[in-house]
């Protein structure tokens, strides 16, 4: 029975039929949308590597975001692998709790046993509410817990108007974030964890339920329209119940830009992967990117006073990209290096030593921090009487 309720889900999400915005503009006062035409209410246009903001409509209202709560979830998820709290190849024994989520899941039984692997394919294909709550209480012994940290992750990253209540994004009184928050929370995981990508490009899959009746094949399709209709789509999360409305944290890649379209409250499924659509589009259409190639070579010889040794080298901290939406020609960015006259010991590694400053027709674009390839201790008493009786001895 699981196998075919699991079929006919992805066949009616298939025949599903949808197609671009072509709307009059919902335009609010003061804000200039220029081309761009959506219907959802609240809506955001990120790219992602520079958190840049290309586009946004009612962005901070809050609202319920449904299933797009799980970005948080899978957030969490990979920082506790990253942090090797977890491992994917464990094993999650579900909960009865757990088991008897409703809405969107994969119909984990409880005490059946699945590896995070698996159950992270499941929240990220198929929005599995189950799988959701099988893994915060895996990795934070309760989903209360876990919902705590939601929260204490989302505060970090400068969601200002967020409040989890749960971790799966079903319906809850004052369970709410905003368009902008959303897209920070999305920008975090796909910069910082890029391998979601191997799970939010899969359209289909299947699972194998392994229960005290046996084993059976369980089908996974993705929630996300747009991986099959969008030849530049690469994830993310799709969200939709009664409160909240449609809506979607979809991300795509073309020509070395990565950008977030985040819609909320879109009236209706078409809508939502419409208007996404056409935000994706337009930031495409807009956007260059600027990388420095050369970052890495960037390197100053310092003076250091009353240390071990007289000099330090410093380096530029990290690489410089920037996006431009003008046409500006961006051939004529110009860098300039600025390190300190000379550091007092000690010198700690990666201490701040200058700044590496872009700019554009003159102005500036961006700075990045110069900063010490080495320590160089304090100097001791015996370089000190050293560098006295040397002194003398000119």
């Amino acid at each position: 029975m699981k196998k075919w309720i699991a079929v006919l889900m992805a066949a009616v999400m298939i025949g599903l039929s949808w197609s671009p915005a072509v709307r009059a503009e919902d335009k609010t006062e003061g804000e200039d949308t220029g081309s761009v035409s959506v219907t959802a209410p609240s809506v955001l246009l990120m790219e992602a590597s520079t958190g840049t903001v290309l586009y946004e409509k009612d962005a901070d209202t809050r609202r319920p975001p449904a299933s797009v709560t799980k970005v948080m979830t899978i957030l969490l998820i990979y920082d506790a692998l990253s942090e090797g709290k977890i491992h994917k190849e464990d094993v999650v024994t579900t909960s009865e709790y757990a088991a008897s989520m409703g809405g969107s899941q994969v119909f984990l039984e409880a005490g059946e046993e699945q590896t995070v692997d698996t159950l992270l394919k499941c929240i990220v294909v198929s929005s599995a509410n189950d799988a959701c709550v099988a893994m915060a209480e895996y990795i934070s012994g309760t989903e209360e817990a876990f919902v705590q940290q939601m929260n204490e992750r989302a505060k970090g990253l400068g969601m200002e108007h967020t409040v989890f209540k749960n971790c799966n994004g079903l319906d809850t009184d004052g369970h709410v974030t905003t368009a902008r928050d959303i897209a920070l929370m999305s920008r975090e995981l796909i910069t910082r964890y890029p391998d979601v990508y191997e799970y939010t490009k899969i359209w289909m899959d299947t699972i194998i339920h392994k229960t005290k009746k046996g084993e059976e094949e369980f089908g996974l399709s993705n929630t996300n329209k747009l991986i099959r209709q969008y030849s530049y789509a690469t994830g993310l999360k799709t969200g939709s119940t009664g409160e909240a409305k449609f809506c979607l944290s979809a991300t795509a890649q073309k020509d070395g830009l990565d950008l977030i379209a985040v819609i909320m409250a879109a009236p209706d499924v078409k809508t939502r992967f419409a208007d996404a659509q056409t935000l994706l589009n337009y930031g495409f259409s807009i956007c260059r990117k600027y990388e420095d190639p050369d970052w890495e070579s960037v390197r100053k010889t310092i003076p250091v006073t009353h240390g071990e040794k007289d000099q330090v080298e410093a380096v530029q901290k990290s690489g410089f990209s920037y996006i431009d939406v003008t046409g500006a020609d961006l051939s004529g960015i110009e860098k300039k290096v600025k390190a300190e006259a000379s550091l007092k010991a000690p010198v700690r590694k990666g201490q701040k030593a200058g700044t590496v400053q872009y700019l554009l027709d003159g102005k500036e674009i961006g700075t990045v921090e110069l900063t010490a390839a080495s320590d160089v201790p304090a100097m001791s008493l015996k370089r000190a009487v050293e560098e006295v009786l040397d002194s003398f001895s000119l």
